[in-house]
């Protein structure tokens, strides 16, 4: 398993370090450490909302020592915006709440996507009451609240999610399907993504869905060929019927990767219990009293995860996996994170964080030579340079092969 080829995630910078009169650091020991990876590894962060908020927590201690936990490997994290439960009742949206959350990720160093700004599912009711043309309005109205609301919080969005199946969904009536079947799958798309680039031309925008079959192709080509803005392609992965295994997971990669546009791997799910049977559908669908974590299961969530992360890892157009549950229970009540409901860590969270900030994280001792200079090489991220009580920040991602770094 440690046959993969990381090399496109590491850089090399010649520094010339020198003191703040000017004078090089020579043949001086030379702290290089990480403090942040480029690469975007993440989980849902749904849990901060009360944290931040100082709503009421059932076991606050847990929940402490369970945000540190998740502090402590990701660098990344999901934010929900259903707009059902983000706006229960019209004109009263939930931005005070969901901006503490943003802003207490953020200032730990998180960087926040938002979730969705369009979706069929978790749609707000009250919309049912108007026209297809007033439904629309709204929704660019929402589009454009909360884009130019949380910018400079939040500047990554899943724009519009589980377009495949928008305009089919049957299950129950919403405001969304409706207009997506009037404006069509490729039209709805262009305008929400439009209406968001308008507000924040510089936002990071996603089509994200659990589809990966030709549909979804057809549907990225299709929005590429209107000239749809399409940051990145979002790939969903909850696999609670059992792991995609490897040949699949390169086959996803093969057929995703030609659009030549970057993958998150946005939602990304791996049981630690029985699986769902094969039968069900709609995951949604399977309901059960309780669904446990088991020593076997734990055992086959880590060899799993780790083989996905590698693999995800080595290819230069994923920059971000999301696993979706960090904590047992948060969706279907399924065993699906990576910390157990007592709060304690899975071997799953031990081996990601060995490898997070392990083996894929760069802190080294280096000399300078006779002039000042290093040649510094690590994984490409944010950097610390301390020597002899001094230290200056640094950005290492290959931009330039030669840098002026003074410590203070």
């Amino acid at each position: 398993m440690n046959q993969n080829n990381y090399s496109h995630r590491k850089a090399q910078c010649a520094i010339h370090l020198t003191d703040m009169a000017g004078k090089p650091l020579a043949n001086t020991t030379v702290r290089f450490k990480q403090t942040r990876h480029q690469f975007l590894f993440g989980s849902g962060a749904f849990d901060f909302v009360p944290l931040s908020n100082g709503f009421e927590i059932k076991n606050p201690e847990t929940a402490k020592s369970t945000a540190e936990k998740w502090l402590d490997i990701y660098n990344y994290g999901t934010l929900p915006f259903y707009w059902g439960n983000f706006e229960p009742e019209e004109g009263k949206p939930l931005t005070k709440v969901m901006m503490n959350a943003a802003k207490y990720l953020t200032e730990r160093g998180v960087k926040v996507k938002g979730h969705p700004l369009c979706w069929h599912t978790v749609c707000a009711d009250w919309l049912l009451q108007y026209d297809n043309e007033t439904i629309f309005k709204k929704q660019m109205e929402r589009i454009d609240r909360e884009v130019t609301d949380f910018k400079g919080e939040i500047d990554t969005w899943d724009a519009i999610n589980e377009v495949v199946i928008m305009p089919i969904f049957d299950k129950y009536d919403n405001a969304v399907t409706r207009i997506c079947k009037e404006k069509g799958r490729v039209g709805l798309i262009k305008e929400v993504f439009l209406e968001a680039k308008s507000k924040n031309p510089n936002a990071t925008l996603l089509l994200n869905d659990f589809n990966t079959s030709s549909d979804y192709e057809k549907l990225i080509d299709g929005c590429l060929e209107a000239g749809v803005p399409i940051d990145v392609i979002g790939i969903q992965s909850h696999q609670h019927q059992g792991y995609w295994g490897a040949d699949k997971v390169y086959e996803v990669l093969h057929r995703f990767e030609h659009f030549g546009l970057p993958i998150h791997f946005t939602e990304n799910t791996l049981i630690s219990g029985d699986l769902m049977p094969e039968e069900i559908e709609d995951l949604n669908d399977w309901q059960v009293p309780k669904w446990p974590s088991t020593p076997q299961g734990e055992e086959r969530q880590v060899k799993e995860m780790e083989e996905m992360y590698r693999i995800l890892f080595e290819h230069p157009q994923v920059q971000a996996i999301t696993g979706w549950d960090f904590v047992d229970g948060a969706w279907l009540g399924a065993p699906s994170g990576i910390i157990r409901k007592d709060g304690t860590a899975k071997p799953a969270y031990e081996r990601l964080k060995s490898l997070i900030k392990g083996e894929w994280w760069t802190d080294v001792a280096l000399v300078t030579d006779s002039n000042g200079y290093i040649e510094a090489e690590g994984f490409k991220g944010d950097y610390e340079i301390l020597a002899d009580g001094k230290q200056s920040t640094f950005v290492l991602d290959g931009s330039s092969r030669q840098a002026e770094i003074v410590l203070k």
